[in-house]
């Protein structure tokens, strides 16, 4: 096993993150995030801290999509750095960056879940446009279904994590250690 204290010196770039995200993932954080961006050097690689314990996995995926429309556009490689805990909406940003360029410091724990949601559904008003109100609420469930199952898609690729697997073990709140992670390829290395 590789001493961890030597481990580090081999990303110097991960010593002094461009980007620096802590607490809740919601609009403050997002804006941030733009802050930050809008700071960082225009070339050489783009590197992105963050510790949560989660928010708004909504955010998470607009500021992943920043990300990527960088990467994209530019060709400028990005690299992930998960600190402490990344939690939930902190891995949905997570999963934005290839695993190959995500790293997690010693002792972090990643932790995915399945979406929550809490809602009332009121029924109130004429009988013929109730099933239009239900309906309404099952494509709104169909659809954040589909959206985590796109996210847990891209946490996993390229790992030996299957999306099997994640869809079972996601319900009962799923946490993962750094050394683990790197295990299971869902990040490239712990430092």
């Amino acid at each position: 096993m590789t001493d961890q204290r030597s481990n580090a010196v081999n990303y110097p770039l991960l010593a002094r993150p461009h980007v620096q995200l802590h607490g809740t993932v919601d609009d403050a954080m997002y804006t941030t995030f733009k802050q930050q961006l809008l700071a960082a050097p225009l070339d050489g690689p783009l590197v992105l801290s963050i510790t949560t314990l989660g928010g708004d996995p909504e955010m998470a995926r607009a500021m992943g999509d920043d990300i990527r429309l960088l990467r994209e556009y530019t060709g400028r490689e990005t690299l992930f750095l998960g600190k402490v805990a990344v939690y939930s909406a902190g891995a949905t940003l997570m999963s934005a960056f290839p695993n190959d360029k995500r790293f997690l410091t010693r002792g972090t724990r990643l932790m995915l879940h399945e979406r929550l949601m809490s809602s009332t559904l009121q029924l109130s008003g004429p009988l013929s446009d109730l099933p239009d109100t239900l309906k309404a609420k099952l494509h709104e469930i169909e659809h954040s279904i589909q959206i985590q199952d796109e996210g847990f898609a891209a946490i996993v690729a390229g790992s030996r994590v299957t999306l099997d697997d994640l869809k079972e073990r996601a319900p009962s709140n799923w946490y993962i250690e750094a050394e683990e992670a790197r295990e299971l390829g869902l990040v490239l290395d712990v430092i």
